[in-house]
């Protein structure tokens, strides 16, 4: 007998797991108006299993999720059958848009700065992630521990490839058994999609070789981190940069830092979104210990990269953010569209651009920081949750159906690691789910 290759039909939830219903591969276009079934208090799932209790939903309601035939991801990594995977939207049965569905959080958001300043955003993102241990550890960036992982690399690069993901580089990182890999930027909503599926990819790539590959923030307090990395700019209906000005950012894209960083405490709660990403989310982690805007500073929440400017490359078309208070545990659409969301109030508040840090903050004493970082990022989830809450314009970000899942999702997760109470037990809980 031959296997029936199958699609999921899949959203990517509040906790970034990858849920759906799966349909013969040959049937998909039969789905693409009507979709499949779906259960409102899905959305209440938490990372290790069960529907936290409340919820917003119980076991009324029924949704549709429809597939989205530009969010398909398919590459054949020589098993039984190919993976198969194409995101969906979620509806009402009478097609109306569901408010808590978390890709349609981010087209919103999308809509809204396209609306209210002609521009759209350019992003990619950065993933960082362990693969399960082969033996003694390489050194940090090496060639040898690139070739240890071999062919996890060479494979990796081939399958991103065919799946149509754009992949850029393979780096090993600074920790054990660590590596990166980003793919290119990409408009909007695709950059998100990219992001969900470069992890689906990666993870079925590494069953199949016998390996794991864990998205989690972190293994172990004591060792080194796995983060996210957001670029993101802003550019015309032509593709080009609006990100430059006379002497640095333009007068837009400062307004957007602006809201970013004014915006952040509440920020974290939806791009470092478990009790795990705050054990990363330390100073002198490389994450994101100051909440300020610098230049080429990889502890500072918003970095400005260098720009390449060999063999006369424009530099300016480089400018772009960078938002390194983010992991995998967080849901792409989410975390992007709130990114968005808060830089469209900078703008539509005016704001200055912030000062640009440069140099060490450590140098810095705490007066001299202030002017740069006038506030500290939440150091657990639950201050997070409080300051996303507590944040008017933010929570408004969300529509109340939506916010409501949200933090109660959040919250049991906060009570789950302060019944363990071991930071270590806590992470090595969501490196084994994620």
């Amino acid at each position: 007998m031959r296997p029936e290759p199958l699609t999921l039909i899949a959203t990517c939830d509040l906790v970034a797991m990858v849920r759906g219903r799966a349909v013969p591969a040959r049937d998909l276009d039969a789905q693409l108006a009507t979709g499949v079934g779906w259960v409102p208090a899905d959305l209440s799932l938490q990372p290790f299993g069960g529907i936290v209790d409340p919820n917003p939903f119980g076991s009324l309601g029924d949704l549709r999720l429809i597939p989205d035939p530009a969010a398909r991801c398919r590459v054949d990594l020589g098993g039984a059958t190919p993976l198969d995977v194409v995101l969906a939207d979620l509806h009402e049965p009478d097609g109306t848009p569901w408010s808590a569905c978390p890709r349609g959080f981010l087209r919103r958001a999308l809509a809204d700065l396209e609306a209210a300043t002609g521009l759209r955003v350019r992003a990619a993102f950065e993933q960082e992630f362990l693969l399960s241990p082969v033996g003694d550890p390489a050194p940090p960036f090496s060639l040898e521990a690139l070739r240890r992982a071999e062919p996890f690399g060479s494979l990796a690069h081939a399958a991103l490839t065919e799946a149509g993901l754009e992949p850029e580089m393979i780096v090993p990182e600074y920790a054990a058994d660590q590596f990166e890999i980003p793919c290119a930027p990409a408009i909007g909503l695709t950059a998100a999609d990219r992001a969900v599926h470069t992890r689906e990819v990666l993870r079925e790539l590494a069953r199949t070789l016998g390996r794991r590959a864990s998205f989690a923030p972190i293994a172990h307090p004591d060792q080194g981190g796995s983060g996210v990395h957001i670029h993101v700019s802003l550019v015309d209906s032509e593709g080009r940069s609006a990100m430059a000005g006379d002497d640095g950012l333009s007068e837009i894209a400062g307004a957007f830092a602006a809201g970013v960083l004014r915006h952040a405490r509440a920020l974290v709660a939806l791009t470092a979104p478990t009790p795990a990403s705050f054990v990363r989310l330390q100073p002198h982690r490389w994450s994101a210990g100051v909440a300020a805007l610098a230049d080429a500073n990889r502890e500072a929440l918003l970095r400005i990269p260098t720009p390449t400017t060999i063999g006369g490359r424009d530099a300016a078309a480089q400018l772009r953010l960078e938002y390194r208070a983010a992991d995998a545990t967080a849901n792409p659409h989410l975390a992007l569209g709130a990114i968005v969301q808060a830089g469209l109030a900078g703008i539509h508040d005016g704001l200055a651009a912030p000062p640009v840090l440069v140099g060490d903050a450590d140098a810095l004493a705490a007066d001299e920081l202030a002017d740069y970082a006038p506030t500290a990022l939440p150091a657990t989830l639950a201050e997070a949750l409080d300051a996303l809450a507590g944040d008017p314009v933010a929570a408004g970000w969300m529509p109340p159906l939506l916010l409501e899942a949200y933090l109660g999702v959040k919250r049991w997760e906060v009570e789950r690691a302060e019944a363990d109470d071991d930071p270590a037990v806590t992470c090595a809980r969501y490196a084994d789910v994620y």
